[in-house]
């Protein structure tokens, strides 16, 4: 088959064997852009919840504020939200684009580059997650061995919002893996033993 005029090397032209596979393909975008939507959403609650989480309690005459900023694993939850909320606006921005063009062909590069920035938000928030929990269960309890004393006995509302922001941020996360894994597919499928017997480009 002769390559098709005015196509890239790099652009695989996508056939449909039917309109259910039209339909799936539909679903498919429409389901990417809820998630990103969602991851979005999430990451923008978590980062407001965290970063303007304070509270200040006194103590013998002596005022002590607590504050984000005070705790690494906070400062890089919110950092790494707000570089996820931001992200996935740009990407559903760019779906629906796509999808209002209606546009039936997919490039390599672009699609490697959505699947290397998906998994790398996914690690990303996933880490900030972790960190944050870690942070979070030394806080809560304490360490006695390390004589690390607890601290959320002292500062109720301040680990109360914390708490929120970071499920908020779990909750974003989760809809970044499963961003990701789409990206996975919408890659791959671009390498499936059918291509080369349909397209001239390989």
């Amino acid at each position: 088959m002769r390559p098709e005029v005015g196509v890239s090397p790099g652009t695989v032209p996508v056939y449909y064997g039917g309109g259910k596979l039209m339909a799936v393909e539909r679903r498919m975008k429409v389901a990417e852009v809820v998630l990103r939507c969602l991851s979005c959403a999430f990451g923008v609650i978590a980062a407001v919840l965290v970063g303007s989480d304070t509270q200040v309690r006194e103590f013998f005459s002596v005022e002590k504020k607590a504050k984000f900023t005070d705790m690494k694993a906070l400062v890089f939850l919110v950092v790494a939200n707000g570089i996820a909320a931001g992200y996935s606006l740009l990407m559903v921005v760019r779906s629906v684009v796509s999808m209002m063009k209606g546009s039936v062909l997919f490039n390599k590069a672009l699609a490697w580059a959505i699947f290397s920035c998906d998994q790398v938000v996914a690690y990303l928030t996933l880490a900030a997650v972790s960190a944050a929990a870690q942070a979070a269960e030394l806080s809560q309890f304490g360490q006695t061995e390390l004589q690390w004393m607890k601290v959320c006995n002292l500062y109720h509302k301040f680990c109360n919002q914390s708490g929120g922001g970071m499920v908020s941020a779990f909750l974003g996360s989760l809809c970044m893996v499963a961003v990701s894994s789409m990206s996975a597919f919408n890659l791959f499928r671009l390498y499936g033993k059918n291509k080369g017997k349909r397209s001239g480009n390989f």
